[in-house]
């Protein structure tokens, strides 16, 4: 599969890596979009008390579906709760996965992000608590982008909601669906930072192309502060040349925005959620569970050190 059908006719191609094997085929990213994402500047460092006291707003975005951001929303949550922090997790994915992986039917949920975002509901009223405090969805909010898209300062319902708690957590992180659409938008104007997680395979990495492009609009227009602050490989499996040579990829063009923690492909990540539960809380003691332990540390520390710069 070519490059030519990433990157526009005008611009040139990367040099491929080397193949080690004919089997599997070569992963291939522009590296013409590195330098834009490094190029975006950090969120200001808080200076006065009252908005340093401010939660930490992360979205999780990727528009290809099935590359863990769920999982990641869930599991880094309840890691940084571990760690004493404050957590608050929105579930903006009409699929409600976020919400049925912490017990919770949306199906029969009577208010949900839907009422929030469209009917100014309190975000307090649909926040449950569970292992972290969670803003649950319904099937409601599939209606959202519809409903909101007739709204004056639709782009801005989920920051104008956010407004009521943000001083009561240290993170909120949001669970986007799937697509670049509304709720994603919303997601990335209320956000100080996106978190890509990204299935260590071509087609997962393709979409970091677009992502990159709405979030450019975004800076644009809307919040000139948010950026990409981290890509976290998933699903990796280091016995294959595929995956290895996504992970060389992803570090050649992005560098330092690539975190060091692999999420290793396991089948815990798929048994959690039918208990209702974290794979931190599954299973306790398992490498599942200690790799999102060790992104939270990662998390943790480049706000530490943003704080310090």
């Amino acid at each position: 599969m070519g490059l030519s059908r990433i990157l526009p006719r005008s611009q040139p191609l990367p040099e491929p890596l080397p193949a080690e094997s004919a089997d599997e085929p070569e992963v291939a990213v522009p590296s013409a979009l590195a330098p834009r994402l490094h190029a975006v500047p950090s969120s200001p460092v808080a200076g006065d008390p009252e908005e340093h006291a401010l939660a930490k707003v992360i979205a999780f975005a990727n528009q290809k579906g099935g590359v863990a951001k769920t999982t990641t929303t869930l599991n880094l949550g309840v890691a940084l709760k571990e760690a004493g922090k404050r957590v608050l997790i929105i579930d903006l994915d009409p699929q409600g996965n976020l919400t049925m992986s912490q017990g919770m039917n949306p199906d029969v949920i009577e208010r949900s992000m839907f009422d929030v975002l469209v009917h100014r509901v309190p975000i307090s009223d649909v926040i449950h608590t569970v292992e972290v405090d969670i803003a649950v969805a319904s099937i409601d909010l599939a209606g959202a982008e519809l409903a909101l898209s007739a709204l004056i300062g639709r782009e801005r319902a989920l920051e104008k909601a956010l407004i009521e708690v943000r001083d009561k957590y240290d993170y909120i992180l949001l669970d986007t669906p799937p697509s670049l659409g509304l709720l994603t938008i919303n997601a990335f104007v209320a956000a100080d930072g996106v978190i890509v997680p990204v299935q260590c395979e071509y087609l997962s990495l393709r979409g970091l192309v677009q992502l990159e492009n709405t979030l450019a609009m975004v800076r644009e227009n809307l919040n000139p502060a948010v950026r990409v602050q981290g890509i976290v490989p998933t699903m990796y499996d280091g016995r294959t040349l595929h995956a290895r040579e996504a992970i060389e990829i992803l570090q050649e063009n992005f560098g330092d925005l690539l975190f060091e923690t692999r999420i290793k492909k396991t089948v815990r990540y798929a048994e959690a959620p039918v208990k209702g539960s974290s794979v931190l809380r599954y299973d306790p003691t398992g490498p599942a569970a200690q790799a999102y332990r060790d992104l939270a540390k990662e998390v943790l520390d480049g706000a530490q050190a943003r704080e310090h710069a």
